[in-house]
Order: structure tokens, then sequence, then C-alpha cells
């Protein structure tokens, strides 16, 4: 039974990374390219809560299916007793990485959230535009921690 899970928490696990991961590419260069004030208007109410709401459904499934990998494989105990083996050290890495990512998400997400259809203060655009670069940025990271475990194991 719990082999079933397991194959399905890795396959559910990797295709939200994809989702995530592709989104917030996708998100990242749409942000970059779209200068226009009244496109922004008009596109970002629109796409921004369905990519939103998709994103926060992935990050649930990714930490939960994540927690059931990390059981599976007994990461649990690396994770907190450090042995100093490439292993621990990339579970640690990407633990991190992850919180902050999660922290991140939550802040842009709130914001997006608060603000949708509305103008953003300088500070709301400010962390909103940073924490969508510290996001796409640490999937980079994450994917890369992510593939040496992968690798390791």
């Amino acid at each position: 039974m719990f082999d079933t899970v397991t194959e399905w928490a890795f396959h559910i696990h990797l295709i939200m990374a994809i989702s995530w991961i592709g989104g917030s590419v996708f998100m990242f260069v749409l942000g970059i390219t779209l200068r226009d004030k009244k496109a922004q208007q008009e596109v970002y109410p629109h796409v921004g809560p369905i990519f939103g709401w998709f994103e926060v459904v992935a990050l649930v499934a990714l930490l939960s299916s994540g927690a059931i990998l990390g059981m599976k494989y007994g990461l649990f105990s690396l994770l907190f007793h450090d042995n100093g083996t490439p292993i621990s050290h990339a579970l640690n890495m990407k633990l991190t990485l992850v919180i902050v990512l999660t922290v991140a998400t939550v802040v842009h997400f709130v914001i997006a959230y608060r603000t949708n259809g509305k103008e953003r203060t300088r500070k709301e655009q400010l962390l909103s535009r940073g924490s969508s670069m510290l996001i796409f940025f640490l999937n980079l990271f994450v994917m890369h921690y992510a593939i040496v475990l992968r690798n390791i194991l």
C-alpha cells in the first residue's frame, strides 16, 4: 500500500513542480515583457487570480507529497541530524529554500489578492515585484537541489 502511495506522491510532486516552476517562469517573463500599463491592467486581473489559486493548490500538493516522500526515504532523520553527507547537505539546502520560497509566495499572494484590480502603494509594488523575482530565482535553486536529491536516491 505504501509503495503505491509513494509512487503517486512522487508523480504528484513531479507534476506540481513542473507546473509551479513553469508557471513561475511564464509569469516572470510576462511581468518583464508587458510594460504597457494599460495592457497590464487588462491582463493581470484575469490571469493573476487563476494562476494564484492554482499555485496555492500546487504548493500544498508539493509540501504534502514532499512530506510523504521524506517519510518514505527516511529523510527527516537526515534533516534533523546532519551527518555531513551530500544527501544531508542537499536536503537541508532544499528545505531552507522551500521555507523561504513559501514565505515569499504567501507575501506575494496576499498582496496580489488584496490589490487585484486596484492601484498598489509603492511599498506593495516593491514587495510584490521583489517577492515575485525572489520566487523565480528560488525555484531554480530548489530545482537544482531536487535534481541532486533524485540523483542520490
